[in-house]
């Protein structure tokens, strides 16, 4: 699916946004694509905050490695995870084991995730409509 394309409920996108001089993310790297091959069914994408600027909007990140995980146009985790790749694995499987409606009443559960739906360029990045 192309980044133009809506996601459906169904989608589910993990993007880990780090920087190519930050050592934690280099080496958080090489496993964060390695879970590809044990999640066939999520869109994993590795975006590098300075390389790929333009993509981040008014998003300031400070701490690596920050977690971006999206089910359709639901934004289920926004924020700064340990580098440890069973905490991202057990995260995602806990993810997937909701339904979707389950899903979209996690992403309204409180004022923080609600702030993270109304969030343009958190939304941009998951592949929707940025402008609602």
């Amino acid at each position: 699916m192309s980044l133009t394309e809506s996601p459906t409920l169904d989608d589910f996108r993990v993007i880990c946004l780090c920087a190519e001089w930050c050592g934690t993310c280099r080496d958080y790297q090489p496993g964060f694509m390695r879970l590809i091959d044990a999640f066939p069914g999520v869109q994993f994408r590795w975006l590098d905050i300075e390389e790929q600027a333009e993509e981040m909007g008014d998003l300031d990140i400070e701490d690596f490695p920050t977690l971006l995980i999206c089910r359709g146009p639901s934004i289920l985790f926004f924020g700064t995870l340990m580098p440890y790749l069973e905490h991202l694995r057990r995260m995602i499987e806990t993810f997937q084991e909701q339904t979707a409606e389950q899903s979209l009443s996690y992403a309204r559960s409180s004022p923080e995730r609600l702030d993270w739906q109304k969030n343009v360029d958190l939304r941009a990045l998951c592949g929707g409509p940025s402008d609602e």
